[in-house]
């Protein structure tokens, strides 16, 4: 595929880096040189210095012949207009935008990314989508990521391996011997840095990171499995009245939780306007590293600290402080990749990558078959897909153990007609499953090709 880039930041730089790995002809834009160079320097892409809005830088980054633009600059309104340039001017057939700003996405406002306004095909809302995955983990505590495949009723978690989980040294076709009716497949497994599939015959150690696929109700009988027996918590301290803080305590608010919030923000304007919005959450103004406020937001008392400031080293320091101080736990937003290696040492207990949420849902359209949702994991090393069987797909008709399917994939659940099927060797694939898949990276085209469109589904 030939696709611009407008926007060579973290995000932009990360789905170049995605893409460009995967063989398609990139171009990134940015009116910033430094970044340009950076792109240049470190990956196999185009770069330009200029306005992703310019029809004429348009032009020399090669719209014209592009399958795709993604419009992921800091700015609203240069993603949008890029956008409705890459349309009128150059018929752009995919256009993805990053819109931050909530007021253009209020319910009564969508048609104006409609064709006959600005024809915008795909709109990504960092804050929303990293809002959601917060609130799952803070949902689901004890779980090192969470993601929701069929609708919510097919999850996917990534577990921590402690020295006390009751799997380890057990071999994995033991499992299922020993618990049956658990609709819990583990489909990959991260061990000192090396991301792989398992066997039946391989088991589990102390450290590992087991990708686990599962039903929505057995989501906690899963994790006590893993020795993970964590309530969720009642008290929650979240540093940041960002977008971002400020769509997870409301959303807390909506859904009628139990949970006391409490929320620090630093700026004293940004502090009244929130606690205006915010009906049972108290808003204090004041740095999230001040320990005297720490002590009034009642910190010793907390089960969680989330910090989701702009400023990655305010969240992680804060949510130390705030450990040492009594908290039983922390979540920390983490833009910059330098971090996201050696957070735990810190005595971070869990992350949230906004970048990865992002490219995540930019992959769910550049993928071609028919790909319904993607989930990328650990920087690109894997993906996790949900994919819909044509009748024409090589999947449908055989038995699973009668299917050559490549090494680098593992079947997780199977969803059809609205229930969630477990897979095992004796499954037939039918035309409509849906079907969640871990692929490791160079496994993710041939995943591609079983739920692509033939020519004969034609004739």
């Amino acid at each position: 595929m030939k696709i611009v880039i407008c926007g060579a930041g973290q995000v932009g730089f990360g789905i170049a880096e995605r893409l460009a790995a995967e063989q398609n002809d990139v171009c990134v834009i940015d009116t910033q040189p430094e970044l340009i160079r950076r792109v240049r320097d470190t990956l196999d892409v185009r770069g330009i210095v200029g306005h992703g809005s310019y029809p004429d830088v348009l032009e020399e980054a090669g719209a014209k012949e592009a399958d795709m633009l993604i419009a992921v600059t800091l700015h609203d309104e240069i993603n949008m207009i890029a956008c409705q340039v890459a349309y009128s001017l150059f018929k752009v057939p995919t256009k993805i935008a990053r819109v931050r700003s909530q007021m253009y996405l209020q319910p009564h406002y969508m048609d104006l990314f409609s064709r006959d306004h600005l024809p915008i095909d795909v709109i990504i809302s960092p804050e929303i989508e990293v809002g959601e995955m917060v609130l799952r983990r803070i949902a689901v505590p004890g779980a090192m990521d969470v993601v929701p495949f069929a609708d919510g009723n097919i999850i996917m978690l990534a577990i921590e391996c402690l020295e006390e989980c009751p799997v380890i040294n057990t071999p994995l076709a033991q499992l299922t011997d020993l618990f049956p009716n658990l609709p819990s497949i583990v489909v990959g497994v991260s061990r000192n840095n090396r991301l792989f599939i398992p066997h039946s015959d391989d088991q589990l150690i102390a450290g590992d990171l087991a990708y686990v696929v599962t039903t929505k109700d057995q989501v906690r009988r899963t994790l006590v499995l893993f020795g993970h027996e964590k309530k969720e918590a009642n008290r929650i301290v979240i540093a940041g009245g960002g977008n971002i803080g400020l769509y997870v305590a409301r959303q807390l608010e909506k859904r009628g939780s139990a949970t006391r919030v409490k929320l620090i923000e630093s700026n004293r304007e940004r502090a009244i306007d929130i606690a205006d919005e915010l009906s049972s959450t108290v808003v204090l103004n004041g740095s999230a590293l001040d320990q005297k406020l720490l002590h009034e937001a009642d910190i010793d008392q907390a089960d969680l600290m989330v910090t989701l400031t702009n400023d990655d080293q305010v969240n992680i320091l804060s949510a130390v402080i705030a450990k040492r101080l009594g908290c039983k736990a922390n979540l920390v937003l983490l833009n910059s990749p330098t971090y996201h290696d050696f957070a735990s040492t810190l005595g971070i207990d869990a992350q949230v990558n906004p970048r990865s949420v992002t490219v995540s849902k930019v992959l769910q359209h550049v993928r071609r078959g028919r790909i319904r949702a993607v989930h990328n994991v650990q920087n690109g090393a894997a993906e996790i897909l949900e994919a819909e069987a044509l009748e024409t797909s090589p999947l449908v008709g055989a038995s699973l153990r009668e299917l050559d399917l490549p090494e680098g994939m593992r079947i997780g659940a199977v969803y059809r007609d609205g229930q969630p099927v477990t897979p095992s060797g004796s499954l037939r694939i039918k035309p409509k499953d849906r079907v969640v898949i871990f692929a490791l990276r160079d496994a993710v085209r041939q995943v591609e090709q079983l739920f692509r469109v033939s020519l004969e589904f034609f004739v």
